[in-house]
C-alpha cells in the first residue's frame, strides 16, 4: 500500500476522534526550526489574526487487538488495515506543514500488538519530528490505554497535548462495550499526567526570576522542553450506553476537579458497526451532543455545578432549551436581577448575559445609569435577558405572563436539523454561542 492509499485509509479511520479546541501552547519561530504554536489554534476554529487553523488528523495504525463493540477499528472487523511507519509519518506532516495545509498533528492509533509496542511507534514519529526536522508546530496525541508510565512520560516530553479516552462513562459500560479495557487503565494514565504537569509547574515557579520568566532556559542557556504544556483533554461516547445526562455531567466535573483536565469532549454514537450489545437504530443524538457542550461551558465558565444543570429529579438536558435558560426558568425565584448593581456571579446566570456581557455591564455602570439601549450597545442578547431583569427597578418584561411554560415558548430554540432519524447539523464545540 503506498502512502497516500495510508493516508487515506488512516485519516477516514481518525475521524471519529474529538480533536481538541485550542492548542493551549504559544510557540514562536526559532532559527533553524520549522514551524510555530499558538495557543487559540485548533481544528476548525480561527486565531486572532483571522487565519484557519487545521490539523492532520490520522491514525498510526488501524489495527487494532481491543475488540471495543462501537469501533469501526475493532479487531472483529474486517476492513482493510495498514500502518504508518514512523519516517512516513513524519515525513508526510512536514509536507503538509511545507505546503501550508495544516499547522499541526493530531495522532491517534489502534492497538497493534500491545499497547507499548504502539506507542513506541508514536514516540518514534514525534521525535523525529521534533528532534531531526526541528519541527514546532502543535501536536496532540492520544495516550493508548495499558502504556507503561516511562513511555506516558517520553510521550509527553514530545507532544504539546495528551488525551486519554475515557471511551465510556461508567465501568458497567465499559465492561460491557470495551471487554479488554479496564477502569485503571484508564484512570492510571489520566493522574500520571496530571501529576506530572503540577509537579513541573511547582518546578518552573521555584526557578521564576523577579523580573523575567525564563524556566529551565535560565538554569542551562539552553529551551528544554516542557511536559505536555497544553494539558489534558479526554473524549466520552454518548448514547450507545443508557446514562443520564445528569451522571455524564457529574464525571466531567470530577475529572475537572480531580485531574485538572482541559476539555472533556463528548461524542455522539455513531453506528459504522453491527452489535446486540448497540442501540439498534440509525438516529445520531447529535442535539443531545450540542447540549452537552453547552452544559460543560456553564460548569467550566459560569459557576454552574452538575447538580444545578441536570438533578436527580431531571436528569436529561431538554433538547429544546439551552441549559442555562432552562435553569434560569425552573429557579425564576432568583429573578429579576437588577443590572445596576448585581455583582458578577449573578449578572452570569442571567440569560443572555455571557462573562463578557456581565464584565462589560460592571464596568459601564459605574458611570451611567443602565437600561435598555445601554444595555444594547454593550452587545447583550437584551430579548433574552429582558425577562430575567430590571433597569433601574423597571422589569423589562412586563408586558409578559412569566410563567415557566410561556417563558420555556418564548426561549425554546430547538437545534436545527434534529435528531430524529437524521443527522443533526453539528455545531464546533469551540464555537458555541450561550448566553
Amino acid at each position: 500500500m503506498d502512502i497516500a492509499q495510508k493516508l487515506e485509509l488512516l485519516a477516514d479511520a481518525a475521524k471519529y476522534d474529538v480533536a481538541c479546541t485550542s492548542s493551549g501552547v504559544d510557540r514562536g519561530a526559532k532559527k533553524g526550526c520549522l514551524g510555530t504554536a499558538q495557543a487559540p489554534g485548533c481544528c476548525h476554529s480561527f486565531t486572532p489574526d483571522g487565519r484557519c487553523i487545521t490539523l492532520l488528523k490520522v491514525l498510526m495504525t488501524n489495527y487494532c487487538c481491543c475488540d471495543c463493540a462501537y469501533c469501526v477499528n475493532r479487531a472483529g472487523n474486517d476492513i482493510p488495515r495498514t500502518c504508518f511507519t514512523p519516517r512516513e509519518l513524519a515525513d508526510l506532516t512536514m509536507q503538509f506543514y511545507r505546503r501550508n495545509y495544516i499547522e499541526g498533528l493530531f495522532l491517534s492509533s489502534g492497538v497493534i500488538g500491545s499497547p507499548d509496542k504502539t506507542t513506541e511507534l508514536m514516540i518514534a514519529a514525534l521525535d523525529i519530528l521534533r528532534n531531526q526536522e526541528h519541527f514546532r508546530g502543535y501536536i496532540h496525541a492520544k495516550t493508548v490505554p495499558g502504556t507503561s508510565p516511562e513511555l506516558i512520560t517520553k510521550l509527553g516530553y514530545l507532544a504539546d497535548r495528551l488525551s486519554v479516552n475515557l471511551e465510556l462513562p461508567s465501568e458497567r459500560s465499559l465492561k460491557l462495550l470495551c471487554p479488554e479495557k479496564t477502569k485503571a487503565q484508564l484512570m492510571g494514565p489520566m493522574a500520571q499526567i496530571s501529576n506530572a504537569i503540577a509537579t513541573e509547574r511547582q518546578e518552573r515557579a521555584l526557578t521564576r526570576r523577579r523580573t523575567t520568566y525564563l524556566g529551565h532556559y535560565a538554569r542551562t542557556g539552553k529551551e528544554e522542553r516542557r511536559f505536555t504544556p497544553a494539558g489534558q483533554s479526554t473524549q466520552m461516547i454518548i448514547g450507545a450506553t443508557p446514562e443520564t445526562d445528569n451522571e455524564i455531567l457529574k464525571l466531567s466535573q470530577a475529572l475537572y476537579d480531580t485531574w485538572s483536565l482541559k476539555r472533556v469532549f463528548f461524542s455522539a454514537y455513531i453506528p459504522v458497526v453491527a452489535d446486540n450489545r448497540l442501540p439498534q437504530n440509525d438516529s445520531i443524538q447529535l442535539d443531545r451532543e450540542h447540549r452537552l457542550y453547552q452544559a460543560d461551558w456553564l460548569m467550566r465558565f459560569y459557576g454552574f455545578s452538575a447538580s444545578e444543570i441536570a438533578s436527580e429529579s431531571h436528569p436529561n438536558l431538554n433538547p429544546n432549551l439551552d441549559p442555562k435558560a432552562n435553569w434560569a426558568i425552573n429557579n425564576l425565584e432568583a429573578f429579576p436581577v437588577e443590572v445596576n448593581t448585581a455583582n458578577l456571579d449573578t449578572l452570569m446566570r442571567v440569560p443572555g448575559i455571557g462573562p463578557t456581557g456581565a464584565r462589560k455591564i460592571i464596568k459601564a455602570r459605574r458611570s451611567i445609569t443602565l437600561r435598555e439601549p445601554e444595555l444594547r450597545k454593550l452587545g447583550i442578547a437584551f430579548n433574552r435577558a429582558r425577562y430575567f431583569i430590571t433597569c433601574n427597578g423597571a422589569h423589562q418584561g412586563k408586558d409578559v405572563v412569566l410563567s415557566p411554560d410561556n417563558l420555556t415558548h418564548l426561549l425554546c430554540a430547538p437545534i436545527k436539523g434534529g435528531s430524529h432519524g437524521k443527522r443533526a447539523q453539528r455545531v464546533a464545540p469551540g464555537q458555541l454561542s450561550l448566553f
